[in-house]
């Protein structure tokens, strides 16, 4: 249990998917104008992350990796279609806020990146908390946004009033600008504390390379699996020019 745990924790803290790996930055960005929005799409995503996440998990071995994409692709739609009815049948002011972000949660990159690469490789019970970590701390990173720029933009905290009465909102927080900033701003903080207690800085796009199965980073230098074209070529020219070497050993000797 603690191994399938692990991926729990590293997507709330070590990995986390706003502060950490830099992933899903366009509704981060977006929707963040109040506690309430980032708090409802970061939930959003979560239980259709955990959900395909699960799914995906028990058809792996039945899926062909040839199209295991389209694949993946259309039973994330499949969760995205039934969580997006259920908004508006029951959350109807929600669903409005979020609006075209809902649909868009097809192709938020964190959805399909642990589709990608840890539910097809993984059993369904790691998927689970792989998927519940990765989207609560998703929730987390949202919603910390959405609460620093409401109570800086409008006063208040999830609608209520926080602030005394002559209190000046400063607009610029619940405009596009205020989003960049209140982002650099908390990961920043969260660099000071880390500095205090020791650690070292937050390395922005990177993962932690305690949890290669799960990492979705293409520049992971831990798992060493994927090359970029360049580095293919040039390890075909080396080993090309180690091949004329020998064979030039080879007729000196003879």
């Amino acid at each position: 249990m603690n191994k399938n745990f692990k991926p729990f924790i590293n997507g709330i803290v070590t990995e986390n998917p706003t502060f950490v790996l830099m992933l899903g930055m366009c509704p981060t960005l977006a929707v963040t104008t109040s506690a309430v929005n980032g708090l409802g799409m970061g939930l959003t995503t979560t239980a259709v992350l955990v959900l395909s996440n699960m799914v995906i998990s028990l058809l792996r071995k039945l899926i062909p990796d040839s199209v295991r994409i389209p694949a993946f692709i259309v039973i994330i739609a499949s969760f995205v279609t039934i969580v997006e009815m259920l908004l508006e049948a029951y959350l109807p002011s929600l669903y409005d806020s979020l609006g075209i972000y809902i649909p868009l949660i097809v192709v938020n990159c964190i959805i399909l990146g642990r589709a990608e690469a840890f539910a097809s490789k993984n059993n369904l019970i790691a998927s689970f908390f792989d998927g519940l970590g990765m989207g609560l701390g998703f929730t987390l990173g949202l919603t910390s946004i959405g609460i620093v720029r409401e109570l800086l933009g409008n006063g208040e905290i999830f609608e209520i009033a926080v602030m005394p009465k002559g209190y000046q909102p400063l607009t610029i927080f619940i405009l596009a600008p205020g989003a960049f900033m209140v982002l650099a701003f908390l990961v920043a903080l969260l660099n000071k504390l880390r500095e205090k207690k020791g650690k070292p800085p937050i390395e922005i796009g990177s993962c932690s390379g305690e949890n290669c199965s799960s990492c979705m980073m293409d520049c992971c230098e831990s798992k060493n699996i994927r090359q970029t074209p360049k580095a293919k070529i040039k390890a075909k020219k080396v080993k090309k020019v180690k091949a004329v070497k020998a064979e030039e050993e080879e007729v000196k000797d003879e």
